[in-house]
């Protein structure tokens, strides 16, 4: 696929997520039962979410390859008070480089590969975070798409 990188600047959204600390390795068996604590809360609190999407928020650490925190949530309408293991938190709001991910999920690493590839030739620097927004769901993977979004400094 052929990834247009676009900078912008974006505002916070607010989000209903679970963290959990984990390796790039393990995201794809973590992130289920996280966001499944998500929904049950939204179940119970009717009104926060309307037509949110999932949104990963992933806090990178220092060294690239080591453990980072995860939010695994969903886009809500305002802020809330947390409860259990859900937590209120948003995006961070600044200038970003993205890029529009079409296809299956699997695949979703080519995006993230473009968006580093576009700073290396750029020279533009990262800031701590990026995240993912997943839009409407579709049993077909050509109809699925991914926002991929860093943060920049």
């Amino acid at each position: 696929m052929n990834y247009q990188v676009v900078t912008k600047t974006v505002t916070p959204q607010t989000i209903a997520a679970v963290r959990r600390r984990a390796l790039n390795r393990d995201i794809g068996r973590i992130w289920k039962p996280a966001l499944d604590l998500v929904r049950e809360f939204l179940r119970r609190h009717e009104g926060l979410r309307t037509d949110g999407h999932n949104c990963f928020l992933y806090h990178h650490p220092a060294q690239r390859g080591e453990a980072m925190d995860i939010d695994f949530g969903v886009q809500v309408v305002r802020p809330f008070d947390g409860e259990g293991e859900v937590i209120c938190t948003e995006t961070p709001a600044g200038e970003v480089a993205m890029t529009t991910h079409v296809g299956s999920y699997d695949k979703l690493g080519a995006a993230h590969e473009a968006i580093h590839s576009w700073r290396a030739a750029t020279g533009r620097a990262f800031a701590a975070c990026s995240w993912e927004i997943y839009g409407d769901w579709n049993n077909e993977p050509t109809k699925l798409e991914t926002e991929v979004i860093y943060l920049l400094s």
